[in-house]
């Protein structure tokens, strides 16, 4: 019996292991509806086996996504001097980021089920490299945020494709099973980011950060070609013929979507903060050296991993809603406790376990949101995951902003990361209530 993610029943259909080696398989069973757009040959006639050089392919190509937000984060004093402004200034292009990331999504996303993921993946891979040689080369604040719009437009159209290559493959818990395989690939990359922008600090300047980013997005397209890409070309999936705004419109119109578009926004919300803000609170605040912040920070990475796995374990006893729900109230959990811990003035030892706790629910959370989300949409998947995306890093980047207006103090950087669980636990209750559970 197929699984549902909306009204869970039935038992689970683990994975199973065919073979090991080289000739691993993760069986899977493809979606009933829908086009297998751009997808490689290894279809068989009762499930779909995706195998690991697929599923490592599209990990590194999500990792591109932290690359650009925390491999430049060490080098913000370095910028900011170069550049003759402020460190808070320079976090301004965390912010343009995510809304650029935002706008790139919304654009990407119709096209890629109008034309195909291959078209749209390759083109956003181009104009990210770009974008990326030319901030090497800023001389003022305005070009680096003029940049960093450019890169993060082409980071869109990469972002929203990964998600749109899952689900014109699998559906409902599989998926899940497949993106938490796919975040324990990508999630190594918040981890060694800052580490990798230290290491090139050390052999040349800040430049040197966005020559490496620019790099890697080149290197990711032989890679796709290789992998994901491989076997014949399959026709675009606009065959429907609907345009733009139709395919935009039918996913919001779909009312039992709606609250997971918020509920993946606002938990994912706590974690932009965080980010934005993860430099003052380590190094400003605790008064942390650089060599214990990189530490500091892969804890978070760590937690969201170990989330990941647990989930990708869990799914084999539990639906994927049910996973979710507990990680959000847990979350919510450690929100509160963030709160209570810096009003008691707390040291970093009560406040990085209380963060690791909040940041790895994510790993339980994003993977089964995004699951039950697309089950809904066979043929406009793309366009599904641009809504989603867009909102969660539209939204995700005006508070970023947003939270630059309130006062330089670890209080109100947590109480807006609290109050970012708190609207996911909403997000979940309204969930519940749209299902008529």
């Amino acid at each position: 019996m197929q699984r549902n993610c909306f009204f869970p029943r039935g038992r689970p259909a683990g994975p199973v292991l065919r073979r090991w080696g080289r000739h691993l398989r993760y069986t899977v069973r493809p979606p009933q509806s829908g086009r297998y757009q751009d997808s490689p040959t290894i279809f068989m006639n009762q499930a779909s086996g995706i195998s690991l050089p697929v599923i490592f392919a599209l990990g590194f190509t999500m990792m591109l996504g932290p690359f650009a937000i925390d491999t430049y984060l060490p080098a913000f004093p370095l910028i900011a001097a170069a550049l003759g402004v402020t460190i808070h200034d320079v976090s301004l292009s965390i912010s343009v980021y995510m809304m650029g990331f935002a706008v790139g999504q919304l654009t990407g996303g119709a096209l890629s089920d109008r034309y195909g993921r291959r078209r749209v993946l390759a083109t956003g891979l181009a104009v990210f490299a770009l974008a990326s040689f030319a901030l090497a080369q800023v001389a003022s604040l305005e070009a680096l945020l003029w940049g960093r719009l450019l890169q993060s437009i082409g980071g869109g159209w990469i972002g929203v494709s990964v998600p749109a290559l899952v689900r014109d493959r699998v559906q409902g818990v599989q998926a899940a099973k497949l993106f938490s395989m796919i975040g324990m690939v990508a999630i190594v990359a918040p981890a060694i980011a800052p580490a990798i922008g230290a290491l090139l600090l050390q052999v040349g300047d800040w430049g040197l950060v966005f020559l490496f980013l620019g790099a890697y997005a080149l290197f990711l397209l032989p890679l796709l070609q290789a992998t994901v890409f491989r076997g014949p070309h399959r026709p675009p999936g606009g065959a429907d013929g609907l345009g733009f705004l139709a395919r935009y419109l039918g996913v919001l119109q779909t009312r039992s979507a709606r609250p997971y578009i918020f509920w993946q926004t606002a938990s994912f919300g706590g974690l932009i903060i965080f980010v934005t803000y993860a430099s003052y609170i380590y190094l400003g605040h605790f008064a942390q050296s650089r060599a214990a912040f990189t530490g500091l920070f892969a804890c978070n990475i760590v937690a969201i991993f170990a989330c990941n796995l647990g989930n990708r374990v869990l799914l084999n006893r539990l639906q994927p809603r049910q996973i979710m729900v507990a990680a959000t109230w847990v979350q919510a959990a450690s929100g509160l406790a963030l709160l209570l811990i810096v009003l008691l003035d707390g040291p970093v030892q009560a406040f990085l376990p209380a963060m690791m706790v909040y940041a790895g629910m994510l790993g339980a959370i994003s993977p089964n949101i995004q699951a039950c989300y697309l089950e809904s949409f066979p043929r406009s998947a793309a366009s599904a995951a641009a809504v989603m995306g867009a909102t969660q890093f539209g939204l995700g980047g005006a508070a970023s902003a947003l939270s630059n207006l309130l006062p330089e103090a670890l209080l109100s950087v947590v109480a807006c990361i609290a109050a970012c669980a708190f609207a996911s636990l909403g997000c979940m209750l309204w969930s519940r209530r749209s299902a008529g559970q």
